[in-house]
Order: C-alpha cells, then structure tokens, then sequence
C-alpha cells in the first residue's frame, strides 16, 4: 500500500454523499462543455486538401486541458483516492494547473500547482485568480518530486503525466477522437487521412490513437513535437529511457523525457517542428483565424502543413484534422513579446516568409530560400 492510500480516510456515509455530489457536478459540467468548433480553412497551395481546426481554446478553462483535467478528477474520485476538504495538487507548466485550478473550486477544494519557475507568468497569474496555490521550482526536472511530496503530506496527486492515458475513456463519452468524428460526418471527406496533435502529457495522442483503432478506421495519426523532444527519440528508438537532444520555449509539449502515458505504438509518424516556426505558424493562426493561440497550435499547424505537402507530391487528396491547443493571451510576454524573442535568438521571420509560399502554392517548408 502506498502513502497515498494510506492517508484516504475510511469511506463514510457523509463522504460517500461528497462523492455523489462531486461527481454530479463534473457530469453537469461536461453537459455544458461538451463540445467545442471545429474550424474549416482551405488554402490555394493544397487543391483537394481540406484543414480542420479543432478549437479546444473555448473550453471555460481556455485550453484543450479542461478535459484532461475533468477525467483525472473522476479518476481520482472513482477510486477512492480524492475525498472532501483535501488538498488536490499535480505538476503543470501552466494549462493543466489552470483547469485542474477551476475544477478544484468547482468542488470546494484547495489547489495547489507544482510549476517550473519559468513558467509564463499569465499562466501563474490564472491559477492564482482560480484560487490555486503555485509552488514554484527552479529546476523543472524536480516538479514530479515536489508534487509527490505534497502527496506524501496528504495531498491528492493528480498526476497528469502517469494517469493521463488511462484516465480518459477513449471508447467513447465525447472524448475528443469521437467529437472530432462526428463533427466531420456530413463534411465531404468524413474519415480524416490525419489527426494531428502534440504529445504532451500522452493522454490526448493515447485517446486518439486508440479510438480510431476501436472503430476501425484507416485515419492516421502523426505527433507534431519541438524538434529533439523526448518524445520524438523515444518514439524513433521505442526507448522508454530516452532523453531530449534540446530544450523547447513552446509549453506544454516537447517534454524532456518518456513520461508514463506515452503509447508509442497508436502513433503512425512524429513530425520535429523548429520553435521558431511554431511562433510563426501561431501568427498565421492568428491572421487566418482572427485568434491568437499558443505556440503549440503552431506545432500542430506545421505538422498539418508538412503532412499536407507530403500528400500533395503523391497526388493525395483527402483532410487532415489537428488542435487548436490555448489561446496566445497567455503567451504575450514570452512568445509573442518581440523583444523576448529576440532575448531568446528566437527569430521567426524566415519561417514567416516560408509559410506565406507554401500556403499560396503548396512548396515545401523552406527558410534557405
């Protein structure tokens, strides 16, 4: 038995009512969240190519973590770990903490984040406006360690990075893989060739992956990732040990290690995207769209984009659906700050350059001219 468990209080017929109720209120919730748009865009460079923009940013919570966050706490309450008055704590670089912030008043409880000192400070500043606490840590690498010992005080650790995949019910409940498919049904090309999306904690590319295996459809499924991410060499070499080559600036993916919930084998391909590119591919968003979002949805615009050229030299047509991740509010004093750029040698107009061709005319993703 671990500490955790030994620190769960005996079930009672009060807590057992603070269950039901708390479990009501996230069913409620999801009622009033449950769906989110999915954006069409069509670009002259790519003729019978249709791009789908899953917009998780209009979650209350503002980020496609607001499911995340709702499944670890039905998973946390559903097994008994997670009861009334205690403290709820998980380690997030920003969006996750923000969700499981908002859900945590939901439910009366206090908060607490675990964050890389370095973590954008809109981000800190939403968790705190939520009610939530920030323990903020120098040394990113020890965020697991810090969140664990919280637990071991009496804390309910979420863990998103090793409940992730296995907290969210990938047969069905809306989950995302199932909302995207049934929003495409009467679009002209249903079944997508591709869905797009970032590994992060693991738990969105686990739900994917396996839904599309469940229902025995051909779609595939490429993570779009920070060049050199843990992910990347992990899912390459299927070493469960592996390491990133590079730090990233984009937050939320790129994770320095293997963490738990990642499933390599439901991804089909891993796409590197440069951060740079991924800043300019959130700018396009922005132009295309009217929205600022993160610079993760960048990465999964890259990705679409790579994958898209890839289809247009074989003379595929066919759409590819990917995710609209957060919105770029909570970015505008790092990524989109010019002068944090330039701080962080973060130069993006090439890629700029680079987009505006390939969009117009469907060339390869070149920044050397």
């Amino acid at each position: 038995m671990d500490a955790m468990s030994t620190l769960t209080p005996p079930v009672t017929a009060g807590s057992r009512a603070w269950l039901h109720a708390a479990v009501a209120r996230l069913e409620q919730e999801a009622t009033r969240s449950a769906d989110t748009h999915l954006l069409r865009l069509d670009f002259p460079g790519f003729p019978g190519i249709a791009f789908y923009f899953k917009d998780e940013s209009s979650h209350p919570t503002g980020s496609l973590k607001h499911r995340l966050a709702r499944s670890l706490y039905l998973y946390a309450l559903c097994n008994g770990r997670l009861c009334a008055g205690q403290t709820v704590v998980d380690a997030s670089s920003g969006s996750t903490a923000i969700s499981e912030a908002w859900f945590a008043r939901l439910l009366g409880l206090p908060f607490i984040a675990v964050m890389p000192a370095c973590t954008a400070p809109q981000k800190i500043h939403a968790v705190q406006e939520l009610g939530g606490q920030c323990d903020l840590v120098d040394d990113p690498t020890q965020v697991h360690a810090r969140a664990a010992q919280h637990a071991l005080e009496g804390a309910c650790h979420l863990d998103q990075f090793g409940l992730a995949e296995r907290a969210t019910d990938w047969r069905g409940n809306n989950n995302i893989a199932e909302s995207i498919l049934g929003q495409l049904r009467r679009e002209s090309q249903p079944v997508p060739s591709w869905i797009v999306c970032g590994a992060g904690t693991g738990g969105t590319s686990a739900t994917i992956g396996r839904y599309l295996r469940y229902r025995r459809l051909d779609t595939r499924l490429c993570i779009a990732e920070p060049t050199g991410s843990g992910f990347v060499h992990g899912w390459r070499t299927r070493d469960r040990t592996a390491i990133a080559s590079q730090p990233t600036l984009i937050e939320g993916i790129g994770r320095p290690r293997v963490e738990p919930g990642f499933l390599f084998d439901v991804v089909d391909d891993v796409i590197e995207v440069d951060d740079a590119a991924a800043v300019a591919a959130a700018l396009q968003l922005d132009d295309l769209l009217g929205t600022r979002y993160g610079g993760s949805s960048g990465v999964n615009f890259i990705g679409c984009l790579k994958l898209a050229i890839a289809m247009r030299a074989k003379g595929e047509s066919g759409s590819i659906v990917s995710l609209l991740c957060d919105r770029g509010k909570r970015y505008r004093e790092t990524l989109f700050d010019p002068d944090w750029r330039v701080a962080h040698r973060l130069d993006i107009a090439p890629w700029q350059s680079a987009l505006q061709a390939t969009l117009a005319e469907g060339k390869p993703l070149d920044t050397h001219g």
